[in-house]
C-alpha cells in the first residue's frame, strides 16, 4: 500500500498535529505501509531550515517540504498543489491532516479529480472552542469548503467519541472511524538533564505542563488555582513547557505577578527529545487544564511516562477517568486546585494513580495499536 500524507506544517511550534504525524507515519511504515509525507516549511514567524528539492529520509519513511507563503496558521503552497497534481496518481491513497487550510481543500478536490480516495482527520477542529475562534469566517468556510470536502471523503479519522459526535452533527453519511492517537514509549533518560538546564527550580514539588502557550489550553485557570495552592504549599513549583508562537506568555506572567507567585512559576519554551522526557521524569504531577483538546499527545506522554495526571473535561479522554488512570476535573480554578491538592496530600494515591497511567497506555495506546487499527481502515477503503 502507497499513502500519502498531507499536512499543511510539521513545525513543532504548530503544536500536536505536527508531532503526531511522524510518529504515525513512523509507526505505519513498521506495519509495512509505504508512507510518504508532503508538507512546507512554514514555521510560525520563521521557515524551516531544510532542502527543498527531493525527499528526506526519516523513521522508515520520506518527507518532502515544499515552499510555501504563510501567515500565522495560514498556510499557502502552489508548488505542493503542483506537485500533487503531478504525483498523486503514484499512490494508492491520502490521508490528510487537519482543517481550514484552503491549500487543503483544493489538494482534495485534486484528489477527485484523479479519483484517488483520501481520509480525512480533523485534530480537535470541529471542537466548539476551535470553532468560536474567528467563527464568522469558519462558519462560511465550513459551510462551503470543509463540509463538502468531508462529505466527498472516503472516511474520517476521529481521536474521540465526542469528535465522533461532532461529525455526526455534520449529517454527512462519510464513514467515521475512530482511532484516537498513540504514544511512543518514554526512553531511560534522566532527569539530570532537566536540572542541570533548570538549576533554579531546585528540589521543589515540580507540577508540569507541556503543551502550546495558548489561551485555549486554560492556563490562565491553572495559574489562578496554582496561586490558591501555593499559598498553602510554597514549596510547589509550577512549569510551563512549551511553544509560545501567540505571544501569550507576557499575559500569563503578568497575572501571574499580581497573584503572588510569579517567581514560582518557569516557562521553559519548546522542550523535545531527551530534554521532555527528562523534564517528564523529574516531575511530581502533571496537569492539563485545557478548554478544548482533539486528543492531547502531551497527556499520553505523560501517562506513558507513570506521571499522576490531573487533566480537564475538554481534553476528551473519558476512557482514561473511567479506567481511573487521571484525575478528572472541569477546567475552571477552584476544581483544578482541589484535583492537584488531592495528589499532593496523598502520595501514595498519586504514585498508584501514575502507575495505572503507565499501564493503561502500554496496554492500550501505543503507536502499534493504533496504526494496526489505521491499518485496517485504508484497506477498507481500497477493497
Amino acid at each position: 500500500m502507497k499513502l500519502l500524507m498531507l499536512i499543511p506544517y510539521l513545525a513543532p511550534v504548530y503544536g500536536g498535529t505536527a508531532h503526531v504525524v511522524p510518529e504515525l507515519a513512523a509507526a505505519l511504515a513498521q506495519q509495512g505501509v509505504d508512507v510518504d509525507v508532503v508538507t512546507t516549511v512554514a514555521a510560525g514567524d520563521k521557515v524551516l531550515s531544510v532542502p527543498l528539492s527531493g525527499w528526506q529520509s526519516q523513521a522508515g519513511y520520506r518527507v518532502r517540504y515544499c515552499p510555501c507563503w504563510h501567515r500565522g496558521d495560514f498556510v499557502w503552497s502552489s508548488a505542493l498543489l503542483l506537485w500533487l497534481a503531478r504525483h498523486g496518481q503514484d499512490y494508492d491513497l491520502v490521508h490528510s491532516h487537519t482543517l481550514f487550510a484552503p491549500m487543503l481543500a483544493i489538494a482534495h478536490g485534486i484528489c477527485r479529480w484523479q479519483r484517488l480516495p483520501y481520509l480525512m482527520t480533523p485534530h480537535g477542529m470541529l471542537e466548539p472552542w476551535a470553532l468560536g475562534h474567528k467563527a464568522w469566517k469558519k462558519t462560511f468556510y465550513m459551510s462551503w469548503v470543509e463540509r463538502p470536502a468531508l462529505a466527498k471523503a472516503g472516511a474520517i479519522q476521529v481521536l474521540s467519541q465526542r469528535e465522533a459526535d461532532q461529525v455526526a452533527a455534520l449529517g454527512l453519511s462519510t464513514r467515521v472511524a475512530i482511532v484516537p492517537n498513540g504514544v511512543t514509549l518514554p526512553p531511560d533518560v534522566s532527569p539530570a538533564i532537566f536540572d542541570d538546564a533548570f538549576p533554579l527550580i531546585g528540589d521543589r514539588t515540580r507540577l508540569l505542563y507541556l503543551g502550546r502557550i495558548d489561551p485555549k489550553k486554560g492556563l490562565d485557570q491553572l495559574i489562578t488555582a496554582f496561586a490558591a495552592l501555593y499559598r498553602d504549599r510554597p514549596q510547589v513549583h509550577l512549569i510551563l513547557a512549551g511553544p509560545d508562537a501567540l505571544g501569550y506568555r507576557d499575559a500569563l506572567q503578568r497575572q501571574a505577578r499580581t497573584l503572588g507567585c510569579g517567581t514560582a512559576i518557569t516557562f521553559t519554551g519548546m522542550l523535545s527529545g531527551d530534554r521532555k522526557w527528562a523534564a517528564l521524569r523529574a516531575a511530581d504531577l502533571f496537569v492539563y487544564p485545557s478548554y478544548s483538546e482533539g486528543f492531547s499527545l502531551a497527556i499520553l506522554e505523560a501517562m506513558a511516562a507513570g506521571l499522576p495526571c490531573v487533566i480537564t473535561t475538554g481534553c476528551n479522554f473519558p476512557e482514561a477517568a473511567i479506567a481511573q488512570a487521571v484525575v478528572t476535573v472541569e477546567p475552571e480554578q477552584t476544581a483544578l486546585t482541589s484535583g492537584l491538592r488531592h495528589l499532593l496530600s496523598d502520595r501514595a494515591a498519586a504514585q498508584a494513580l501514575g502507575d495505572r497511567a503507565r499501564e493503561f497506555v502500554q496496554n492500550h495506546y501505543t503507536w502499534q495499536h493504533r496504526a494496526q487499527s489505521l491499518v485496517q481502515v485504508y484497506q477498507s477503503l481500497l477493497d
